[in-house]
């Protein structure tokens, strides 16, 4: 049995990007997704990144990453529920008992963030576990107990987790800033990031 998996969520269309990819933005001298891969694989947990079938250089920004698992999906043009579905199928084929859903396109997250979001998930209780930011805003990452697994596999359209655990408990755990949900979806978004942040785009 596992104790816990991590699913980064990869086969998005980025369409507002005006034919930039923003996976592929760099933050911190690297692809953004390989960036997220990097930091799930410090967990020291079984890592799925779910990929597009036609977004071969996504594939090739986790080239070398051993201890990733890559996935095409063929209904990625359904949204974010096919990914979700897949994390779902492959958390129970492990016998995991929580699934950590790490969004892809968070460029604020640390390694120490995740671990906090790790140690706040109770095995006994079987809580549903939500990174918030400083305003209290829900963001990610989050962890889903194994329990509720059968409803995430079951998931369709482009919806989130959330529709799974509106009605559920909920730890909530405060991330500083708006590291939980600073997700950038346009260039002009990406410039004023970078102007604040002081990342440089090579």
């Amino acid at each position: 049995m596992t104790s816990l998996v991590v699913l980064i969520p990869a086969a998005g269309r980025a369409a507002r990007m005006q034919g930039r990819d923003k996976l592929l933005e760099r933050v911190d001298g690297q692809p953004l997704l390989r960036r997220q891969a990097r930091l799930a694989l410090s967990l020291n947990l079984p890592v799925r990144v779910t990929l597009p079938v036609d977004r071969p250089a996504r594939r090739a920004a986790l080239d070398g990453l051993d201890g990733v698992s890559l996935v095409a999906l063929a209904q990625a043009s359904e949204g974010l529920a096919a990914s979700l579905r897949e994390g779902g199928a492959w958390a129970t084929g492990l016998g995991a008992r929580g699934l950590v859903i790490l969004l892809a396109d968070l460029p604020e997250l640390t390694e120490n963030d995740l671990k906090c979001v790790l140690q706040a998930f109770d095995f006994s209780l079987q809580n549903v576990v939500r990174a918030t930011d400083d305003s209290r805003k829900p963001g990610h990452p989050v962890i889903i107990p194994a329990r509720l697994f059968e409803r995430l596999e079951r998931l369709t359209g482009d919806t989130g987790a959330q529709a799974i655990f509106a009605d559920e408990p909920v730890t909530r755990v405060f991330l500083p800033g708006r590291r939980a949900t600073t997700d950038l979806d346009t260039p002009a978004q990406w410039a004023a990031w970078r102007a604040r942040s002081g990342q440089a785009p090579g």
